[in-house]
């Protein structure tokens, strides 16, 4: 059988006694495009932080390509998610002071690495924007400073690209356009996407959706409709407490 790109396995994290994760159990397979998706406190953020080596679990086991994460020190988790983890936040995070090819670039730097132009040009045309490399982002619009940060975290070539709602902070139409180059790069190159998001429409992209409930899985949907992934989650967050 084929190693699963991430591997969760009995996943536990507990806040100041509470448990945003109890017991999650996960195969997020390589080239394939999944949507996470709950009520608000359901787990949703605290999964992709886990499954992203950013924050460790309370107990249980991550795995990135066969991997255990926390057999890892800090030292060598922080070089494998440098070179295997991409992670793309709502809010761009992008160094206002930098160009679009600085911003690229910028995690080679820090790994003390030169990027060289041709792949910071490649990055930046994986994402469309061929001829916006020299302007900064304030002269960009929000969908094209989110496929900057898409290509920011793609530059590494990671094995897994994590995306806390991506779509967020853009409107329907732009939104959209990003959620058609993540469909991209999973069709076309393999990449492989875990992505949190509220919306139905962007998780109909997606070729599955897995819903969390309380910190559990409560229930998958596999080729999913835009309506029948409004319906499952209006039903979770009409359960009564």
């Amino acid at each position: 059988m084929t190693t699963p790109a991430v591997r969760l396995t009995a996943l536990h994290r507990v806040h100041r006694d509470v448990a945003a994760l109890d017991g999650v159990d996960l195969d997020f397979s390589a080239g394939s495009f999944t949507a996470v998706m709950g009520p608000s406190g359901s787990g949703k953020s605290t999964l992709l932080q886990c499954a992203a080596g950013l924050d460790r679990p309370t107990s249980g086991v991550v795995e990135i390509d066969g991997i255990a994460l926390g057999a890892l020190n800090e030292r060598r988790l922080t070089l494998l998610r440098r070179d295997r983890i991409g992670f793309v936040f709502q809010a761009y995070n992008l160094v206002p002071s930098l160009t679009a090819a600085q911003n690229v670039g910028l995690p080679l730097r820090l790994a003390g690495r030169r990027p060289s132009r041709a792949d910071v040009c490649e990055a930046l045309a994986r994402v469309g924007l061929q001829g916006r490399s020299e302007h900064r982002p304030g002269q960009l619009s929000g969908g094209q400073q989110q496929r900057v940060a898409l290509a920011r975290a793609l530059i590494t070539r990671p094995a897994v690209l994590f995306a806390d709602e991506p779509t967020g902070a853009l409107d329907t139409v732009t939104s959209r356009e990003v959620l058609a180059l993540l469909r991209g790069l999973v069709d076309r190159e393999g990449q492989t996407i875990v992505m949190v998001t509220h919306d139905p429409v962007a998780a109909s992209f997606a070729d599955r959706v897995v819903f969390l409930v309380d910190g559990r899985v409560g229930g998958e949907l596999a080729a999913p409709a835009a309506e029948q992934v409004a319906a499952r989650l209006a039903a979770l967050e009409a359960v009564p407490c």
